[in-house]
């Protein structure tokens, strides 16, 4: 996993890629999913004509006609391909050996300068003003990650997948992105995971929120070594979501701003819950 501490470069973006994962035989499928993002940040260079707006993404499946889809989003500096490896560790199968046929569909960010880096420009859903996470905020960054993930929930459920089937996950930044989009949507999802984030807009979260997610199942995990993302910004996070009657499951780890093997064993467990059925 990429770590968000200092300037990170990864300029490389994925085409939609489908990986399935044993026993199913791999295949690729020759498709792009592409989904708006609306207007670059000032200054941004354009990458290819057309293209400078839109999102592409790796697919995993881990079984034929996906039931479920979890749409996870990577850190900051990193791309789609950060958690693909994570899949065939999360322990899916149940007590029979079976595994539940998701779609794992892995978001690559836009490639933007970041203020806190100096400028460096690099794969990022928002804008990082500063230190203080929380006092200085990139609200249009936000927004316009907000609006190109609702798109791409919108687009699964085009595919054939039902709202209530869909899981938003993220780590940190798209933690706080997972957040920010799962409980405003106004269709309910199965399930959303937040690693080593927070909870962005938090000022706005009550008159913004739906009551569709009201009561979807929460995952929310953050190490208590973590000097990226501070621990107490998770703890406060997850206090501000119970206050609002979120139905949070909170999960602390000793590592820093990282994924653990015990942590991604407690996200198998819950995905294993929420894609059930």
């Amino acid at each position: 996993m990429v770590v968000e501490s200092g300037p990170i470069h990864a300029g490389r973006h994925a085409t939609l890629l489908t990986i399935r994962t044993p026993p199913v035989p791999a295949r690729h499928r020759v498709q792009n999913t592409w989904m708006p993002l609306g207007p670059p940040p000032a200054g941004r260079r354009n990458e290819a004509p057309g293209q400078e707006n839109r999102l592409d993404a790796i697919e995993v499946e881990t079984g034929v006609d996906p039931r479920h889809v979890v749409i996870w989003l990577h850190g900051l500096g990193a791309d789609g391909s950060d958690f693909v490896p994570i899949v065939p560790e999360l322990g899916l199968a149940d007590a029979q050996g079976r595994v539940p046929s998701i779609r794992f569909v892995f978001p690559n960010a836009p490639s933007m300068p970041v203020t806190v880096n100096g400028g460096y420009v690099m794969p990022a859903w928002y804008d990082i003003l500063g230190t203080d996470l929380e006092r200085r905020e990139d609200e249009a960054g936000l927004r316009r990650s907000q609006q190109a993930i609702t798109a791409l929930v919108q687009a699964e459920h085009a595919r054939g997948i039902a709202y209530e089937r869909i899981v938003l996950a993220g780590f940190s930044q798209g933690c706080a992105i997972s957040l920010l989009t799962g409980i405003r949507l106004p269709h309910r999802l199965a399930g959303i995971i937040g690693l080593s984030g927070y909870l962005p807009l938090a000022a706005t979260t009550a008159a913004e929120r739906h009551d569709a997610n009201a009561d979807t199942p929460i995952f929310l995990a953050h190490g208590r070594l973590d000097p990226v993302v501070p621990f107490t910004r998770g703890v406060a996070s997850r206090d501000a979501l119970i206050a609002l009657g979120h139905r949070v499951s909170w999960h602390e780890y000793p590592i820093e701003h990282t994924v653990s093997i015990d942590e991604v064993r407690d996200i198998g467990g819950f995905l294993r819950g929420v894609c059930a059925g």
